[in-house]
């Protein structure tokens, strides 16, 4: 096992007295106290002064291994085109792009009138993140007039974003300046304004705001009372009306009203129902086109005509099933497509007026695929966004008429890259309680069973793993790792079905798959005893936390990225933004006894035992919304001061960014090279 270094000291954070109790269960918790009660302002010096301890300690540890980090640093960037581009796709009069000059960071976004000419850049991403730490572009939106163009940044990582407005015929900023929103931006159909989502101080979207250009008073449109749902807007694919959704995890209920009509109050289509979730597009002929689970747990698609929307008029257009899930639905004005999923694998349907339907054919067994960017109603093809475990993103144009699949662009390495030396399989492992579990496997040609292997894993909110490409995942490949995804419940890569079957009372299915999983790949001869290294970020790094409390002696090394493990605690704090909007997925233990008792017993922050633990290596953004400082934080010092090994442990916080951790295309690249760096160094492979 990897060892602390015996020359460099770790941080000790300091103990102090707290306890708390709940449903007659008490519990001490002496690193609570490194939640700044300030959040989400951090200031306290003491808390500072520890996570900066912990970097200057993790700077100690990786710095002896510098070279490593830069080599893979550079592997990593050398397969990235630097002056890459779009395949560029038309809007309205003008047809649009977006490219990377060389040696920058971040886009450059150009038009020119649609019958051709010159691009003119109207939005330089390097130019607004200049002398700033953290730059990420949210909203960018061209008015329907062409004239206007606003767009929202985050320059912190807080996702706290303000709205700019810019005059494209003048080339001038204006005044309009919009601050503290979630970044998303749909502009009436005159171009006289916007609607934007506002943000709370502790960074909930709940009011939806008419803001109208020149103007200082922005007017209200809606606003959602009920701080276990977060607002989000955005148009219809036929640019008529807007749909505001109020949504928890599990729980939906839709707003619209029409864009030519921006003062008009919005139109409820389907009152909130428990664990009814669905959406809502126009198909610009008079009906709303709905995905709902209201009747199939898989979804369905239906219409309903736009002034009659009440349930009761809903016809239904497409069933799921046990097999066919479906994930997505957009309108065109000659058909609709359906994102969907059968038996597990990405389909595309699409649908026409006359009641037939298609599918797209694909050109491998095994693959992801999804709608890229398709921004006209009016369109005579569909534009697909394309990968697999060794083929590299894809664009591909699926054109209506004669059903052709044309490649518009694939990735390029510039390093070079042969799909060739490398191969893919997919496995089924039996789960403790019997259920099939899948795993996507990819290796190069000559990786022998029995060497390094990194697992990968999920399983949460319903966000299934597809078999993509990874650029990154390359440089493990190359030096004998197979790279494995575990495609456990709480995702839905099986459906809706397998996502219910990993939540709230049976979150545990989704530690035992992954153990299962990893136990399957040693018993198999995949890997050799002891040579699975794991990973997962957010609620994956839930995932790390509770199966290395659970079976820390199957894994070689483990990365835990922005992870969740105080799972007991947060959702026992009501003021956290993200807390209520969990319940429906961890359970509420300030009410519930029950899910008190479950949370608590797999909660990995809770459960840290004196026993011994493989390498780890944590990281946490300060100024992250999602999963605050502190879970990561208390995780490291109660972890070093309560296990019984020598093994090494690195946190790493960035104190100017937040769950993403860095921005800038590159610039993220020190990151993964630093990880993988971690785990060569867990296998003695350095």
């Amino acid at each position: 096992m990897l060892k602390a270094p015996e020359s460099l000291t770790p941080p000790k954070a300091a103990r102090k007295t707290y306890s708390a109790s709940h449903h007659g269960y008490s519990f001490d918790d002496p690193y609570f106290w490194l939640k700044d009660p300030g959040y989400p302002e951090v200031k306290d010096e003491e808390i500072l002064g520890y996570l900066r301890e912990e970097n200057s300690y993790f700077e100690g540890v990786m710095g002896a291994h510098k070279a490593l980090s830069d080599t893979l640093f550079e592997e990593i960037k050398g397969r990235i085109k630097e002056d890459d581009e779009s395949v560029p796709w038309f809007d309205g009069a003008y047809e649009y792009r977006w490219a990377f000059a060389k040696g920058t960071e971040y886009r450059l976004w150009s038009r020119r009138p649609r019958a051709g000419g010159d691009w003119t850049v109207f939005l330089d991403e390097n130019k607004e993140a200049e002398g700033k730490e953290f730059f990420k572009l949210g909203g960018l939106s061209v008015s329907p007039c062409g004239r206007y163009l606003a767009f929202s940044a985050d320059t912190n990582g807080s996702e706290r974003f303000t709205i700019c407005v810019r005059d494209l015929e003048a080339g001038s900023e204006l005044a309009d300046e919009v601050a503290e929103t979630s970044g998303e931006i749909v502009w009436s159909a005159d171009s006289g304004g916007f609607f934007y989502v506002h943000v709370s101080k502790e960074w909930r979207p709940y009011l939806v705001n008419f803001h109208a250009l020149g103007d200082s008073a922005d007017r209200k449109v809606f606003e959602e009372t009920d701080t276990s749902f977060f607002v989000h807007i955005r148009a219809t694919s036929s640019e008529s009306h807007l749909v505001i959704k109020s949504a928890d995890h599990v729980t939906a209920e839709c707003h619209t009203l029409p864009l030519d009509a921006p003062d008009a109050a919005p139109s409820l289509i389907s009152a909130r129902t428990t664990k009814h979730d669905y959406g809502v597009d126009h198909d610009g002929r008079g009906y709303f086109y709905i995905r709902s689970n209201r009747d199939e747990q898989n979804f369905s698609v239906y219409k309903v005509p736009e002034d009659e929307p009440a349930g009761e008029n809903w016809q239904l257009v497409l069933a799921g099933s046990d097999r066919l899930y479906l994930t997505g639905m957009k309108t065109f004005r000659d058909f609709v497509v359906v994102e969907e999923r059968q038996d597990g694998l990405d389909q595309i349907r699409l649908m026409f007026a006359d009641g037939s339907s298609r599918h797209i054919a694909m050109p491998e067994p095994v693959y992801e695929v999804g709608l890229a960017t398709n921004a006209e109603f009016d369109q005579a093809h569909v534009r697909l966004a394309y990968s697999s475990l060794v083929t590299p993103p894809s664009v591909f144009d699926y054109h209506i008429e004669d059903g052709a699949l044309t490649l518009r662009k694939e990735q390029e390495i510039p390093s070079g890259y042969d799909k060739q030396d490398y191969a893919s399989e997919r496995l089924l492992v039996t789960a403790r309680d019997g259920v099939q579990v899948p795993v996507s496997l990819v290796y190069k040609k000559d990786w022998q069973k029995g060497g390094p292997v990194h697992l990968y894993g999920y399983g949460a909110y319903g966000l299934g793993m597809s078999p993509s490409f990874s650029v990154t995942r390359l440089s493990l490949l190359d030096r004998g790792f197979a790279y494995a995804i575990a495609h456990i419940r709480g995702g839905d890569e099986l459906g809706y079905g397998w996502y219910e079957d990993g939540k709230l009372e049976k979150r545990t299915n989704t530690f035992n798959d992954f153990v299962d999983v990893a136990r399957h790949l040693e018993a198999d001869g995949y890997a050799a005893k002891g040579s699975i290294s794991i990973s997962g970020g957010s609620a994956g790094g839930e995932l790390m936390g509770a199966v290395v409390n659970q079976a820390p002696e199957l894994f070689k090394g483990v990365v835990l990225h922005v992870p969740f493990v105080d799972v007991l605690n947060t959702m026992l704090d009501a003021d956290l933004p993200l807390t209520p909007i969990e319940w429906p997925e961890w359970g509420n233990p300030i009410e519930d006894r029950a899910a008190y008792e479950n949370i608590h017993a797999y909660c990995p922050y809770t459960n840290i035992e004196a026993k011994d633990y493989p390498p780890m290596m944590v990281t946490g953004g300060l100024n992250d919304p999602r999963v605050t400082y502190w879970e990561p934080a208390k995780w490291t010092a109660k972890l070093r001061a309560t296990k019984t090994d020598d093994n090494l442990l690195l946190m790493k916080i960035n104190m100017g960014a937040g769950h993403g951790g860095k921005s800038g295309r590159f610039e993220r690249f020190h990151e993964v090279a630093e990880e993988y760096t971690f785990l060569l160094m867990a296998f003695d492979l350095i």
